[in-house]
């Protein structure tokens, strides 16, 4: 399978070049980053990185960690030339969220706010201690991430939050309590509480807390390094492969719907 790699320049983008070089059957068909980037010129993984999305014509598949102006851009150089794309972006607007869903109607699409196979079985842990614990325990979902992380809380936090908010058949944004200052009041029954913590190079660390009366559940997931993330992407860039057009996840790929 030939891949293409949005963000060839940044972090992210060479974890995913790096673990690519790894794989047998997964070969680098484009380095892509955004024009005016100091990466454009550069080479990686063999490949020079470039801003010209017509090179997706040489991919089956692009993988896209980069930013939501940049993704949304991408999808529309993929849909025109037909290729699959794995979304790892976070921070999406509902309009942009909603074009994704569309586009998806046309190619295959695997989107997830986090592509690490153990977060992704955290989140189907999470939903079913929500079910089982129920409304005698109140939910606070804690994140930290690297100092450059630009939105709070991260993607995954949220989709942690609304696999939760689902289970317990509330709508997160009604529930939903975004750090705490001053004199608030008690807590309301319901709410489902969001800290980010950022600092220094911290990948990436959340954790779900159920607090009743007499114990609390903690469900954590640490990740140390951003090889985490491009494995599963690889893993979901090859699932796609034949897949009819559609908006697909980590549950999907993984098996756990």
């Amino acid at each position: 399978m030939k891949v293409a790699i949005a963000g060839a320049g940044g972090r992210m983008g060479r974890a995913l070049i790096d673990a690519l070089q790894a794989e047998r059957d997964l070969t680098l068909a484009a380095a892509l980053d955004a024009a005016g980037s100091p990466a454009i010129g550069q080479t990686a993984g063999g490949s020079r990185i470039v801003a010209d999305l017509g090179a997706l014509a040489e991919a089956d598949v692009l993988i896209d960690f980069t930013r939501p102006e940049g993704t949304m851009a991408h999808l529309e150089a993929c849909l025109a030339q037909r290729r699959a794309m794995v979304i790892g972006t976070t921070g999406f607007s509902d309009a942009q969220k909603a074009r994704i869903a569309e586009g998806a109607r046309r190619i295959p699409i695997a989107w997830s706010p986090n592509f690490a196979i153990g977060v992704n079985v955290v989140f189907r842990l999470a939903q079913t201690a929500a079910r089982a614990l129920g409304d005698a325990y109140d939910v606070e979902i804690v994140e930290a991430h690297h100092r450059h992380k630009v939105d709070a809380p991260s993607g995954t936090a949220l989709k942690l939050g609304e696999l939760v908010a689902g289970a317990l058949g509330r709508n997160l944004g009604e529930v939903a309590t975004h750090g705490r200052a001053g004199d608030i009041g008690e807590r309301p029954a319901k709410a489902i509480g969001f800290h980010a913590i950022r600092g220094g190079d911290i990948v990436g660390e959340h954790t779900v807390i159920f607090a009743g009366a007499g114990e609390r559940v903690e469900i954590t997931v640490r990740s140390h390094s951003r090889q985490t993330y491009a494995a599963g992407a690889l893993r979901a860039a090859r699932w796609l492969g034949g897949r009819a057009p559609g908006l697909y996840d980590m549950f999907d790929v993984l098996g756990l719907k």
